[in-house]
């Protein structure tokens, strides 16, 4: 008989076996016949979920019991839909509690599921792996940081597009590191806090996967290491509550290190049943296939927001970007968070990947984001709840 469990809303673990839920909590075995099938646990919503207005959204609750059950969700009756019961609710705070009560026999199952006012409809473009601009600023010690080719492109893409634009660092790399970086220009970083933002990556770029199997501790040394770095020489301003750590991958006590150094949202690739790296930090397969298809959730028992990225621009061709991007809609799943993401490296001629046209794709993503709606806003103000 299959069983599977996961994290209840108080954190009891809940065990599903052959469709039945059952709870343990010290000696007490509860079993209930009634379980919700949509939402989940930790599911968000946003505007693209629905009718979003004056802070309230309505949502279709599915419920699994028996057909001689009598079903009521917060109260709402629930109609019997041939395999499920459904009813209609109103979510109308960032964390809502959703009670599913069978009413002939006091059986009921709990989910917390979160509203998100002001996420869908906007982008940021998101950078992984940079160190090397900030060595080549160093070694010149340009009047400003936008002499620097790289730093001066990104400029460019924001006074174009109005993009705001996340890059995520390595402490090292060959002959330096974050320590050896002047603190000069850091009236300059915060005077563009407002569009250029850093955050921890990992400690350098190889191993691969250097977190996969990494403790707590270890995570929490890097990340305050880079943390403390960046809040020397540019400034708080530019600091906020998103980040992605190098191969998306970490252990459950990795992220919770991520999160109490401040980074409750934590970006990834969340794949699977393909071949592609999975990027999924701690999730399981079938919260992976989840994730895939919302492209946000909220862990409720580590209080992290995970969000996935809408592609990964060096890793298509420049004629493939526009389609890549179009496919999330055709296939029902259109990014409520467009998240625009590409790796520092293959800027450099000197690289032996280098992408001669990296400045065209990044351009055409920018420019699809903009076609399509989508405005320039920091994740961090995304899933802000405040």
């Amino acid at each position: 008989m299959p069983l599977r469990s996961y994290a209840g809303p108080d954190k009891t673990i809940v065990k599903i076996i052959g469709g039945q839920r059952s709870a343990v909590a010290g000696q007490k075995r509860i079993t209930m016949n009634i379980n919700f099938l949509s939402p989940l646990e930790g599911d968000v919503f946003h505007a693209f979920d629905g009718h979003l207005m004056d802070g309230k959204l309505q949502i279709a609750v599915q419920i699994a019991a028996s057909t001689d059950a009598e079903i009521a969700v917060n109260g709402a009756p629930a109609t019997w839909r041939g395999d499920h019961f459904e009813a209609e609710v109103i979510l109308d705070a960032y964390a809502n509690t959703l009670r599913a009560e069978n009413l002939k026999t006091g059986e009921s199952a709990e989910v917390r599921v979160f509203l998100l006012q002001d996420f869908a409809g906007h982008y940021r473009l998101s950078i992984d792996d940079n160190i090397w601009f900030l060595r080549d600023i160093q070694q010149n010690r340009y009047a400003s940081l936008f002499e620097n080719p790289y730093l001066g492109f990104l400029k460019e893409i924001n006074v174009g597009f109005g993009t705001k634009i996340h890059l995520n660092l390595f402490y090292q790399t060959d002959g330096f590191n974050l320590s050896d970086f002047t603190d000069q220009y850091k009236a300059e970083w915060k005077a563009n806090a407002d569009w250029l933002r850093l955050s921890f990556h990992a400690y350098q770029e190889f191993p691969d996967m250097p977190y996969v199997n990494a403790g707590y501790d270890e995570v929490k040394r890097d990340c305050d290491l880079i943390m403390g770095e960046i809040r020397r020489f540019a400034g708080a301003e530019v600091m906020h509550s998103v980040t992605t750590i190098h191969w998306g991958e970490a252990t459950v006590e990795g992220s919770r290190a991520m999160r109490d150094a401040g980074y409750v949202g934590q970006v990834g690739y969340f794949n699977v049943d393909d071949h592609l790296p999975s990027a999924s930090y701690y999730l399981t397969a079938d919260q992976r296939r989840h994730l895939k298809k919302r492209f946000v959730w909220h862990d409720t028992a580590e209080d992290i927001t995970f969000v996935r990225a809408s592609i990964v621009i060096d890793t298509k061709k420049l004629e493939d970007i526009r389609p890549h991007l179009d496919a999330h809609g055709q296939n029902g799943h259109k990014p409520p968070y467009l998240d625009l993401l590409v790796h520092e490296q293959y800027f450099y001629p000197f690289y032996f990947n280098y992408q001669p046209d990296f400045r065209d794709k990044i351009r055409t993503a920018v420019q699809w984001a903009k076609d399509n709606g989508y405005t320039p806003q920091f994740l961090t103000e995304s899933i802000s709840h405040s």
